[in-house]
């Protein structure tokens, strides 16, 4: 990884890193004329008699909120919204450099969550999508919860489904490798915030039985009287209250917590081919070189750049809003969720362009348990991901586009036709 210092940091920031550029033309009194008064008028009175024209004569079909109150601004905790802005056009770079997605940050004052929900929803008619990010759990959870059911345009918090997508993606290719039955291996998850509970959500999905989750008090079992209702989903009977007695004779160790946690004694304990993901940034749980002076079969990943398997949410919200946004969908269903988490599976398995190497640093990327997960600069992962959203979309009943042919927009997208 790239040392980046705090001097290069700061002059990389100056004057912000996302601007606003005019598409049509405004050269001359005509243009000006169409692009306000009096030519603007004839969209305004089209999009009164219907409203979904505003997908047509506006950037709304194109647009995503980016939305933040900065209560976990990522691992600064709660710094405040204004604070949080960096994070947020960052967010909105990725949305345009990964998938020509136009977004806008929108940083809050305001932390009471149905005050969040109602400003989101008078901001709704502006935006094709809506990412909500950095937002502290469990008021995460309601927000979003309320938020969707309140507007008919897709919401997401990112920090719990991106994460939730890629690493569902690395844990279907590595139990291939393995050999293992997704129903009858031992997931432990150390770290109970929107993405562990979301992560958690997703395995059941893809047959899960047996998950143990872990917060800053240990095993959340059914005798704790101290558990959200996020938490109870997931309070087990069990005689475990240590990380050291959950780990032993587990599968699956999924790290969002802090660094350290996971000790290589505890690693020994778990069983042949085991899954670490340790995604605490930028100091994981354990080191892959931790890992590697104990055992040699085990499956890694973390959040950073210069191990391999990196789960970077890149891979997930750019594509997943593309093809929301493609269909006009009105919602983000579990099935287009599991659709992309698939796609990245699938795209793993596929042979790696030359490109993609080189700009991973790499000579060679072959399916392995060194490679189960797509690299962030695959520019494949576009026109795998979106169409499989907005075929899941379609099949689910939420998107607005009829007739809508998936073989031509997935064409259209490898042309960088958006």
């Amino acid at each position: 990884m790239t040392h980046v210092t705090k001097e290069e940091s700061l002059a990389y920031h100056v004057g912000g890193k996302i601007e606003i550029n005019v598409k049509t033309p405004c050269e001359s009194a005509r243009d000006l004329s169409m692009a306000y008064t009096p030519g603007v008028a004839e969209p305004c009175k089209a999009i009164e008699a219907d409203n979904e024209l505003a997908y047509k004569y506006t950037n709304k079909a194109n647009l995503v909120a980016v939305i933040t109150d900065g209560t976990a601004v990522l691992g600064l905790g709660d710094i405040g919204a204004v604070a949080g802005k960096p994070v947020m056009e960052g967010k909105s770079v990725l949305f345009k450099k990964f998938a020509n997605v136009d977004a806008f940050d929108i940083e809050l004052d305001e932390k009471d969550p149905d005050k969040i929900v109602e400003i989101c929803k008078a901001l709704a008619p502006t935006f094709g999508g809506i990412n909500l990010e950095d937002i502290k759990a469990p008021k995460c959870f309601e927000i979003e919860k309320k938020l969707q059911e309140a507007v008919d345009i897709p919401v997401m918090h990112d920090d719990q489904h991106g994460t939730a997508m890629i690493t569902s993606a690395g844990l279907i290719n590595a139990l291939e490798i393995s050999g293992k039955d997704i129903e009858k291996i031992k997931i432990v998850v150390s770290g109970s915030g929107a993405a562990g509970v979301a992560c958690a959500r997703m395995y059941r999905l893809l047959g899960a039985k047996n998950i143990v989750m872990i917060d800053s008090k240990g095993v959340v079992h059914d005798e704790r009287d101290d558990l959200t209702a996020e938490k109870q989903e997931f309070a087990i009977k069990t005689s475990d209250r240590t990380m050291a007695d959950a780990v032993k004779g587990t599968d699956m160790f999924l790290g969002l917590s802090k660094p350290g946690v996971l000790t290589k004694d505890m690693v020994k304990s778990m069983n042949p081919e085991p899954i670490i993901f340790a995604l605490a940034n930028p100091t994981p749980e354990i080191f892959p070189e931790e890992v590697l002076e104990v055992r040699s079969d085990v499956m890694m990943g973390t959040g950073r750049s210069d191990y391999p398997n990196q789960v970077n949410n890149v891979l997930g919200f750019p594509f997943i809003f593309r093809g929301a946004l493609d269909v006009r969908a009105r919602k983000i269903t579990e099935n287009m969720k599991m659709a992309a988490a698939r796609a990245l599976a699938d795209l793993a398995k596929e042979p790696v362009p030359e490109e993609v190497c080189r700009a991973s640093g790499e000579d060679e990327l072959k399916f392995g348990k060194d490679y189960i997960i797509p690299k962030p600069f695959d520019k494949r992962v576009l026109t795998a991901v979106a169409p499989a959203v907005a075929k899941a979309a379609i099949e689910d009943g939420v998107a607005r586009v009829e007739n809508f042919d998936i073989n031509a927009y997935t064409t259209r997208l490898a042309k960088g036709i958006v």
